[in-house]
């Protein structure tokens, strides 16, 4: 069974819609699984895009407000397996020194800050735990569960950071936004399929063609 995995589209709220290559990694899978910020308000259309590919769970992200309806976190029993998704944001105490210092390192530094324990004391009886939030791929194992973050579809690479400048924003945006104009790391958008196979599971990150 492949599960689609999808996190931080930020569709409608700083992408116009869902990047067509999305729609591609993901076709044939029977489920997708969405691990936050779908998109604010506006991002049932996001929803309803992965619609038309498989049946679709999400989750709430801090940055779908709009989004009221949707759940903080899911637990579900798919496969023989108990996969467990969340966006992952803590508390401001953590969050806010943690986007400083990704901020300052242009972004190449993002610290966990315990994310990894934080993740299974939430879900003890998970097996698999998807989350997204970090905009950082990454697949790892603890305590025998598979946690799995697809990376995000929407970057904020120099040149959206370039694009949002010349939209004016408040005082904070334009702040952060100056710092990381200037990144030189490459980012990818990606999104993820988790495969189930008996008692095996597997993560797989894919790629966006039109990443930058």
């Amino acid at each position: 069974m492949r599960i689609g995995v999808v996190s931080d589209t930020h569709c409608p709220e700083y992408a116009g819609e869902l990047p067509g290559p999305v729609l591609e990694r993901l076709r044939g899978v029977a489920l997708i699984l969405h691990c936050g910020d779908v998109g604010g308000p506006g991002g049932e259309a996001t929803l309803a895009a992965l619609r038309l590919i498989a049946p679709v769970h999400a989750v709430r992200g801090d940055h779908d407000a709009g989004l009221g309806g949707l759940p903080e976190r899911l637990e579900m029993d798919v496969g023989g397996h108990r996969i467990a998704v969340v966006h992952g944001n803590r508390t401001r105490l953590l969050e806010e020194p943690i986007t400083l210092i990704w901020t300052l390192t242009l972004g190449r530094l993002w610290p966990r800050a315990g994310l990894t324990r934080w993740l299974r004391r939430q879900f003890p009886r998970a097996d698999v735990i998807l989350y997204g939030h970090t905009h950082q791929a990454r697949v790892e194992t603890a305590s025998g569960a598979l946690l799995f973050n697809p990376g995000a579809v929407y970057l904020v690479t120099p040149q959206e950071a370039r694009r949002r400048l010349g939209l004016k924003p408040g005082w904070f945006e334009w702040s952060w936004l100056q710092v990381v104009r200037h990144r030189r790391d490459r980012q990818v958008a990606s999104v993820g399929v988790l495969e189930l196979d008996g008692e095996r599971t597997r993560a797989r990150v894919l790629p966006l063609a039109e990443a930058g």
